[in-house]
């Protein structure tokens, strides 16, 4: 199978390493790709953004698969052009991308296939916004309507900093819209499912950290680390969101002439009163794809295959490691914020050189001949063992070994009881 993957980033780098390992894979290509993508694939420069472009590539590598790692191409429409050229994609279309790219259409979406999720208003001026942080209360939930790069939620007390948000949300342009949701208690969960259309395969349970700092601590961010599986979560939490969330959602998609073909991440938090959804997303997540896949044994580009085309159904059970696997995002001065490029990063190879240990590239480049920064979550350190304190310990020695000039990272990444 010739396999052309879209992105650059540490969820792309994942999702290379293990098409590029799986004897289904005759070719892959990842554009635009990264220094480790170039490792393990061959990198097209090409502008991911771009539908005609991405087709073009498509048809010139004679792909017999695409597959669309991040949200924006997405929502651009890119999947859209490729089916156009008669290619198997793995991704929604531009229509069905909007269930990311709009969380109000997310929350029309979720209450017409009756999904629980956080009640919330959708608010169009500052005056409506005000109103529904007074209706709901402290802890405050803002989240801008559109795509922020898992950066545009804050979850505050202090009701200034919520409204300031806010603010900015339905200010950024004439159409803007913000919205305002209630606090939902409990630990949060990522749940992927592979999507044909119309049936739904699960793949193993994650949990990911969003806040900078250890204990869940400083500005939320895109994630700092994610481990699986999860041995506190309900042993039937995998059906229940089949059932209540996934199956649902793709059904009524379906029924509103959308089809949701490709991957569809449901953030969940198990509350004092049951599931319920905080966000969907239209793709892989990133960081919880690096431990997803680490434990994935089943073949992946042809699972992907049979999403894209409409075959899951006929998908053998997908195999999963019975260990755990742990990843801790190092990020690079300055993040969230304004990020500093060009520091030196040292001790990759030797990272890798360390039992149950593989390092994934997100924001680095080459620079006369050197690795260097440059994006605000540089690399994310994988360690996988027989159990989590294994996997963790693993991971935890990797990033110790990596050298990085102002270069942050939790310490408590799957520090759990």
């Amino acid at each position: 199978m010739k396999i052309l993957l879209i992105g650059s980033g540490a969820r792309e780098h994942a999702l290379a390493r293990s098409l590029a390992s799986d004897p289904a894979t005759t070719t892959l290509t990842v554009a635009p790709g990264n220094p480790g993508t170039a490792e393990v694939a061959t990198n097209a420069d090409v502008d991911a953004n771009d539908p005609a472009a991405v087709a073009a590539l498509a048809r010139e590598l004679d792909a017999d698969l695409v597959v669309v790692g991040p949200e924006a191409p997405l929502v651009a429409g890119v999947a859209d052009a490729v089916r156009a050229a008669g290619i198997p994609v793995f991704g929604p279309n531009g229509d069905a991308a909007t269930l990311e790219g709009s969380k109000a259409f997310a929350k029309d979406v979720m209450a017409a296939a009756s999904v629980p999720t956080a009640m919330a208003h959708v608010c169009r001026t500052v005056a409506e916004a005000e109103a529904a942080l007074d209706a709901f209360g402290p802890p405050y939930v803002v989240k801008d309507d559109g795509l922020a790069a898992g950066k545009g939620v804050v979850v505050t007390r202090d009701r200034d900093v919520a409204l300031a948000h806010a603010t900015e949300c339905v200010n950024r342009s004439r159409r803007a819209t913000v919205v305002v949701e209630e606090f939902l208690d409990g630990p949060e969960v990522s749940l992927f499912c592979l999507c044909d259309g119309e049936n739904v395969v699960p793949l193993a349970p994650a949990q990911d950290f969003k806040r900078l700092g250890d204990g869940d601590s400083g500005p939320n961010t895109g994630g700092m680390g994610a481990y699986s599986p999860l041995p506190w979560a309900p042993d039937d939490l995998v059906e229940q969101v089949v059932d209540r969330v996934a199956l649902p959602t793709v059904r009524e998609l379906a029924r509103r002439g959308t089809p949701f073909v490709g991957l569809l991440y449901c953030g969940l938090a198990l509350t004092s009163r049951g599931l319920r959804v905080i966000e969907f997303n239209a793709r892989f997540g990133d960081p919880e794809t690096q431990v997803v896949l680490a434990r994935l044994e089943s073949s992946l580009a042809t699972a992907l295959h049979a999403a894209a085309t409409g075959s899951l159904d006929a998908l053998p059970d997908l195999r999963w490691s019975s260990g755990a696997a742990v990843t801790v995002v190092i990020a690079a001065h300055g993040y969230p914020g304004q990020v500093r490029s060009g520091d030196p990063i040292t001790g990759v190879e030797d990272a890798e050189s360390l039992e149950g240990v593989h390092v994934l590239h997100a924001g680095t480049a080459m620079v006369d001949g050197g690795l260097v920064t440059a994006g605000g979550r540089v690399l994310s350190v994988v360690g996988a063992g027989a159990d989590l304190p294994a996997a963790r310990a693993a991971a935890y020695a990797g990033v110790e070994a990596i050298t990085i000039d102002g270069g942050q990272y939790r310490t408590d990444i799957a520090a759990v009881e």
